[in-house]
């Protein structure tokens, strides 16, 4: 039997164990899938936007892999500093695949980029999805205006959500004190704000379109802006996804907004340089214009705007984080990898992979884990025979708990769903998520987690 540890339980990880057990032939493989959350399905449960259900029911079909009798879902174990180390989770299976994403934001590198009021997107998404580690943060405590700074799916989501009213966001399963805080919010303009021009924008057309439909906000966009870009003007040469950001953009640039309570701006060609203090606290943005440099980047003009905002959200990437006991790549930031083998030192160290963001950097969507998580799987198996000759290894499990560590496994995160369920009726809503460790740790417990 072949025993493979998998870290980390979102889209990559729970790929990777899908495709070591759904495959004939030997060896027999049973994979235990660890987190160190008590909770499965990573992003797809703490980064997609609450309101987004049809991405969100994607937790359906990972749900399925791990309710298979040969993976088992092993949640509140860290590994690494604090919890078990790399090297000790080696000696419990033949094989480990780090699945453990990108967890950093990149950051602008700007003057006032740390006043009170300017933060990462990242928080802000945890804030509204109840992840356990978010800060409570008075994230809209005194804004009119907010500055989004970034153009793609990320940046989209969390001006959509500052846009939308509390009936809206109702129906989701968003915490209760951010659905409360969102609903007594008090901002009546939102600028999202790229450096280049909108044929090179990130974001889908899907996620662009739902901006143009938001019930209590309207869209304005100066269409002398996004002329700036040439392929505004002519179209017809660009891949069919950025072709039709253009047609969205051109539809509303020959609209006039509508009159609702909140405005969204997209704007293009925007460069921060610096984040002005107002009463100790951000109050504005000073940004560059830019033009095109006939190379797909953008120069600077010298040409200066100022865009008010008493919240800034820095969307402008991901990055990995170092996991101590694995090489790192810290100009990538990435494990250094070949064929999702992981590489020390060049060489191939077997019986240690990766798949997802750390393998292959923040890039994609949620099914590019798929393909990446196959190639991964492929090389694990190939290796199986020189692999399994280590013989018949301890429990994990047994060896886990004899270390002090109490996994939550699958029967305590049924019994997180249902204490969220019962949140959810007592507040007049559907399903409400639990919102800190503490309420987390009890449920599972309740299940003899």
């Amino acid at each position: 039997m072949l025993r493979v540890a998998v870290v980390g339980s979102g889209p990559s990880g729970v790929y990777s164990a899908q495709g070591l057990v759904r495959r004939s032939g030997p060896p027999d493989v049973r994979v235990d899938v660890l987190d160190r959350l008590p909770c499965p399905f990573g992003l797809v449960r703490y980064g997609v936007a609450p309101d987004h259900e049809k991405i969100k029911s994607l937790q359906n079909n990972l749900r399925t892999v791990l309710e298979d009798e040969r993976v088992r879902f092993l949640g509140g174990v860290e590994v690494g500093p604090g919890g078990v180390p790399v090297q000790r989770l080696r000696e419990m299976y033949h094989a480990v695949v780090y699945c453990v994403g990108a967890a950093a934001d990149r950051r602008l590198g700007i003057p006032g980029e740390d006043l009170p009021g300017s933060r990462p997107a990242t928080e802000f998404v945890s804030w509204y999805s109840a992840h356990p580690d978010s800060a409570a943060g008075a994230f809209l405590s005194g804004v009119r205006s907010a500055v989004v700074i970034g153009a793609g799916n990320v940046a989209v989501d969390v001006t959509r959500i500052l846009a939308r009213s509390g009936p809206e966001l109702s129906p989701t399963d968003m915490p209760q004190a951010a659905l409360g805080a969102l609903a007594a919010s008090e901002i009546t303009t939102i600028s999202m704000v790229g450096r280049r021009g909108p044929s090179q924008a990130r974001f889908t057309t899907k996620e662009l379109r739902e901006l143009g439909v938001l019930p209590e906000a309207g869209i304005e966009v100066d269409e002398a802006e996004l002329a700036l870009d040439p392929a505004y003007l002519d179209p017809s040469g660009l891949p069919a996804a950025q072709r039709r950001n253009v047609e969205v953009l051109r539809g509303w640039a020959s609209a006039s907004p509508a009159g609702r309570p909140r405005l969204i701006r997209p704007r293009f060609f925007l460069r921060p340089v610096e984040l002005l203090a107002d009463g100790g606290r951000v109050g504005a943005v000073r940004f560059e214009r830019t033009a095109p440099d006939g190379s797909g980047g953008v120069r600077g003009t010298g040409r200066f705007e100022e865009i008010e905002a008493q919240l800034v959200l820095r969307s402008v990437g991901y990055r990995g984080v170092r996991l101590d006991g694995l090489p790192f790549d810290p100009v990538h930031g990435t494990v250094p990898q070949r064929a999702g083998r992981v590489l020390r030192d060049g060489v191939v160290s077997p019986g240690e992979y990766v798949a997802g963001w750390i393998k292959r950097g923040p890039t994609g969507v949620i099914g590019t884990n798929r393909p990446c998580a196959k190639e991964t799987v492929a090389s694990l198996l190939e290796d199986a025979p020189a692999l399994v000759r280590r013989g018949a290894l301890e429990d994990p499990l047994a060896a886990l708990r004899a270390e002090g560590i109490r996994p939550v496994e699958w029967a305590g995160w049924l019994a997180i769903e249902r204490a969220e369920a019962q949140l959810g009726a007592e507040l007049g809503r559907e399903v409400v998520k639990l919102p800190d460790w503490t309420a987390l740790w009890e449920a599972a417990r309740s299940a003899g987690a």
